[in-house]
């Protein structure tokens, strides 16, 4: 099922500490193992697959970022910035650890529009509001596609999309060099809809989250493979940067579900 999305423009801006961010151009990846907090170049970003669709996203300055956070999908230290979306109980906690700095919520609790605009030491955050399903009916602004500025890369994390995009959206993201999907093709958007979305966004490297088990993830791997090199990582953790992005399309398979 799809759902006719609903543009708005934003209108709320929140900010940290201010430091120089990237711009979005395109980007990324080696796929040396990274270890906890491990030291990155001004250009890296270190990414791990925590499992569902949380995500430990590592800057060269030091900042710990976790996505879809929900309270056990973590790393082993508190974070400093966490994103989350709440279309199902898995993909944020009502109790977030009172030690993380910036709790982005990909929806606004009192029914508005959640809009995030957030610097902080050398990360710049924002998000795009994207509509979900509910019951049968359309919780506007109910999800968040959160794009991080990290190094010279540009990384979206697409949260529990249902729809398409509509150009709006697509000129809010702008260039986009990783973009982590959910591919389960039945809780957020079915699978065709879903390619739709990365033929919108075209990014140089796709990375699957949210497919549950194996089976999901072949079925999405077997429909992109025409369009994307498949590649399967041994370890959850990678090191990204724009001199390592593939030089043509690359879904990368990080070991997880």
């Amino acid at each position: 099922m799809r759902i006719a999305p609903v543009f708005a423009a934003p209108a709320l801006v929140l900010t940290g500490t201010a430091s120089a961010v990237a711009s979005c151009p395109g980007p990324v990846a080696s796929r040396e193992p990274l270890l906890w907090r491990a030291a990155l170049s001004a250009t890296e970003v270190g990414l791990t697959y925590l499992g569902h669709s949380s995500f430990l996203i590592e800057s060269s300055g030091g900042v710990t970022i976790v996505t879809d956070f929900n309270g056990y999908h973590r790393p082993r230290f508190t974070p400093d910035v966490v994103t989350m979306n709440n279309a199902h109980s898995t993909h944020y906690t009502d109790h977030p650890d009172p030690g993380i700095l910036h709790v982005l919520r990909g929806w606004d609790p009192d029914g508005g529009m959640a809009v995030h605009n957030v610097s902080y030491r050398d990360v710049h955050i924002r998000n795009v509001p994207t509509n979900v399903r509910d019951y049968g009916g359309t919780r506007y602004n109910g999800n968040s596609i959160f794009i991080f500025e990290i190094g010279d890369l540009c990384i979206a994390h697409l949260g529990h999309l249902h729809h398409v995009l509509i150009p709006e959206h697509v000129a809010d993201i702008g260039q986009i060099d990783v973009v982590l999907v959910p591919v389960d093709g039945t809780y957020t958007l079915d699978q065709t809809g879903m390619l739709e979305v990365l033929d919108q966004l075209h990014p140089p490297l796709i990375i699957p989250m949210h497919f549950f088990g194996p089976r999901t993830l072949e079925l999405f791997l077997a429909r992109v493979r025409d369009k994307y090199a498949v590649r399967l990582s041994e370890t959850p953790a990678i090191t990204l940067s724009r001199a390592t992005l593939p030089k043509q399309p690359e879904a990368l398979v990080l070991p997880g579900h």
